[in-house]
C-alpha cells in the first residue's frame, strides 16, 4: 500500500475507499442505537436499524467484490444502500454515493480536491431528490458545510460535519417526517444529519 509523506494526504485509491466505507459501516454499527433514539423523538424510530441493515450489506458486498477504482467502490456501496435501506434514507444515501462515484469516473487514484468535487455532485443530487436546502433540519445541514470544508483538510470536513449535526438541534424541520411535528421538532438533533456526519468523521480517521 502506498504511503503518503508526513503531513500530506494519503493516496486515495480503491483500497482507501474500501477502508473508508468499512470504517463507516463499523461506525454505523456503534451508533445505530443512538440514531434510532434520535429518530424516535421526531421520526419513525427506524433510522438506526435501516442504516445498520444498509451498511451491513455494503460491507458484505465489499467482502465479495473488490472494485478496482474509487468510483466503482462508491457506486457499489450506493447501489447496496438503495436496495436494502428502507424509508427515505436509502434513496438519499444511495444517490449521494452513486452520483459521487460516477463523478469520479474510472480514475484509479483521486486527490482530495477531486473527491470534494465528486461529493459536491452527490450532495447536489441529494438536494434535488429531497427538495431540501441547508436550514431545513436534514442531512444537508451536515453535507453542505462538510464538503465545503474539505477544501482545507479531511479533519476540517469532520469538524464541520460534527458542528452541522449539532446545529440542527434548534432548527424547525421543514422536510421529511419530522416536518409534520412543526414546532415540536425544535430541540432535537436530526438523525439524518447525525448519520451523515459519520461519513466525514470516518473519512478523516482513515485519512489519518
Amino acid at each position: 500500500m502506498p504511503v503518503a509523506p508526513p503531513g500530506s494526504d494519503p493516496v486515495l485509491d480503491a483500497a482507501f475507499f474500501r477502508r473508508w466505507l468499512t470504517a463507516l459501516a463499523a461506525a454505523v454499527e456503534r451508533e445505530a442505537d443512538r440514531l434510532t433514539d434520535l429518530d424516535a423523538a421526531i421520526g419513525d424510530a427506524d433510522h438506526g436499524s435501516n442504516m445498520l441493515r444498509g451498511f451491513r450489506a455494503v460491507s458484505a458486498a465489499l467482502d465479495t467484490d473488490a472494485p478496482a477504482t474509487p468510483g466503482a467502490v462508491l457506486v457499489l456501496a450506493g447501489r447496496q444502500l438503495v436496495s436494502t435501506v428502507g424509508g427515505a434514507s436509502g434513496p438519499l444515501y444511495g444517490t449521494l454515493l452513486r452520483r459521487a462515484g460516477k463523478a469520479l469516473g474510472d480514475a484509479e487514484e483521486v486527490d482530495r480536491e477531486r473527491l470534494r468535487e465528486a461529493l459536491r455532485t452527490g450532495v447536489d443530487a441529494v438536494a434535488q431528490l429531497g427538495g431540501a436546502v441547508p436550514g431545513d433540519k436534514t442531512m444537508l445541514d451536515v453535507l453542505v458545510p462538510a464538503v465545503d470544508a474539505l477544501d482545507d483538510s479531511f479533519a476540517a470536513g469532520a469538524d464541520a460535519a460534527g458542528k452541522g449535526a449539532v446545529a440542527t438541534v434548534p432548527l424547525r424541520a421543514r422536510k421529511g417526517r419530522a416536518s409534520y411535528l412543526g414546532e415540536r421538532s425544535i430541540g432535537h438533533q436530526d438523525p439524518g444529519a447525525t448519520s451523515s456526519a459519520l461519513i466525514f468523521t470516518t473519512l478523516a480517521e482513515v485519512a489519518g
